[in-house]
């Protein structure tokens, strides 16, 4: 063998071998101040950080631990675009609060199975079908709305869209379901505040916030657990096709059913996951509006024609300039994971931060401005707008609640008068997972004497 060639062996990298870590910089305050500094306002951690340090940098986050967070489109693409096999759900996750059945819990092929399971009753016809739910739970509601008085959205719009959720799940109404909606709303409230915070090892009983979610839980539990016997009992059970229904006649690849645990933890998280983020998003709508006299005009024009292109416009453009879940993460599994130009180890976690993404202008001709003609016949690039999150861990749901948002405020528009206000606009108040008006979306409506189209 030739010196040459003996050169040559000696400096090929065996196969398989992980690239050496290089992580993205960091800040040098002390672990607790950047953990603290998340905790208390993590819009303003991620923007200081990248005017420090670039659009991916590494910090400490609480509950997390060690985090990279992604602000740039391309390398949020490749992470979620990713093998599975090397990047999952961010840990801990949701699943911690919505049970180990939740498909939050999930990675891989059973994540992928959960998910081809959960799919055809939020897309196509199935969709179209839930439109006269959205409308009836709109006006069911809006009964009560007071006339020519300011008063707060985003309580009675989590109230349609839980209704409509609820509805959806379980094809029909009655006492549980009335049950559901009594534990539901507290259960969402100090779930979400919950769900950034250090799980203890025990809940000490009601008088602590942990005890208090797990009381509601065993309420919720003991809800399904009588709807789960009312459908089995139904002659119609091979028919039905409500979501509860399909998850009962679902089976494991061995032929199992799904445990009584599982569909609960499954449907809880439909529910909850169904109706904050759409609510909040409608109330966000209506604060914006109603601030911007122009495009109210333009889409009370349009709600007196069968057409939605600016009603979905103005909707996509709420959703960019008040996004409401801002964070999408992954936890990486194998030995490292290469992130553009760095290399990531085993147990970190990556969020991108859709909020900034939302902001880039690079990406969105002046972004503090809202502007729906901005998504009139285009879309920005995958990776900038995502709302939804993305990659196989985008939100099953998302057509549902787009057409959901649709439904209810074309429905508004069509029945209520919607009055202007030069009033500031409302501040960005975190309810732990999901961002909302501080204020609660407040708007002063008025109703039509002869409703449009």
């Amino acid at each position: 063998m030739s010196e040459a060639t003996i050169a040559v062996d000696v400096t090929v990298p065996p196969a398989n071998v992980p690239r050496a870590v290089n992580l993205p910089p960091s800040s040098r305050l002390p672990n607790f101040v950047q953990a603290a500094a998340f905790l208390l306002s993590p819009r303003r951690t991620t923007e200081y950080m990248t005017r420090r340090h670039g659009d991916v940098f590494t910090h400490r986050v609480p509950v997390f631990g060690n985090v990279v967070t992604i602000a740039d489109p391309q390398i949020a693409k490749q992470l979620f675009t990713a093998n599975t096999d090397d990047v999952g759900n961010i840990q801990p996750n949701l699943s911690r609060i919505l049970g180990s059945g939740s498909v939050f819990a999930l990675d891989g092929a059973e994540h992928k199975r959960r998910r081809k399971l959960l799919t055809p009753p939020f897309h196509g016809k199935s969709i179209k079908n839930y439109e006269v739910i959205f409308e009836e739970e709109t006006l069911r509601e809006a009964a009560s709305w007071p006339e020519g008085r300011e008063f707060e959205s985003l309580e009675p719009m989590m109230r349609i869209t839980l209704n409509a959720i609820l509805r959806a799940v379980f094809g029909a109404d009655g006492e549980q379901l009335d049950e559901l909606r009594r534990i539901i709303p507290p259960w969402v409230t100090l779930g979400s505040k919950l769900a950034l915070l250090p799980a203890p090892s025990r809940t000490y009983g009601r008088v602590t916030p942990w005890g208090r979610l797990a009381a509601y839980r065993r309420r919720y539990d003991a809800v399904i657990d009588q709807l789960i016997d009312t459908v089995k009992a139904d002659p119609n059970f091979e028919t039905r096709e409500d979501v509860l229904t399909m998850l009962l006649r679902s089976t494991h690849g061995d032929g199992s059913a799904m445990s009584r645990r599982d569909i609960a933890d499954e449907l809880l998280t439909l529910l909850a996951a169904g109706h904050e983020t759409t609510a909040a998003t409608l109330a966000w709508a209506l604060e914006r509006v109603s601030r911007h006299p122009a495009v109210l005009q333009q889409l009370v024009d349009e709600a007196q024609t069968d057409g939605n292109e600016y009603r979905q416009a103005t909707l996509l453009e709420t959703q960019r300039v008040r996004t409401v879940i801002d964070r999408a993460g992954r936890h990486v599994y194998s030995p490292t994971f290469e992130l553009g130009e760095w290399v990531i180890p085993r147990g970190y976690s990556m969020l991108v931060d859709i909020g900034h993404l939302h902001g880039l202008a690079e990406e969105f001709e002046a972004p503090e401005r809202f502007d729906p003609q901005r998504f009139m016949g285009k879309r920005p690039s995958t990776f900038a707008f995502i709302p939804f999150g993305g990659g196989t861990r985008r939100c099953v749901g998302a057509a549902f609640a787009n057409v959901e948002m649709d439904i209810v405020l074309r429905t508004v528009l069509r029945h209520f008068t919607i009055e202007s206000t030069t009033a500031p606009d409302e501040k960005v108040h975190s309810r732990g997972v999901a961002y909302t008006p501080k204020s609660g979306g407040r708007v002063v409506l008025r109703r039509m004497a002869q409703p449009l189209a």
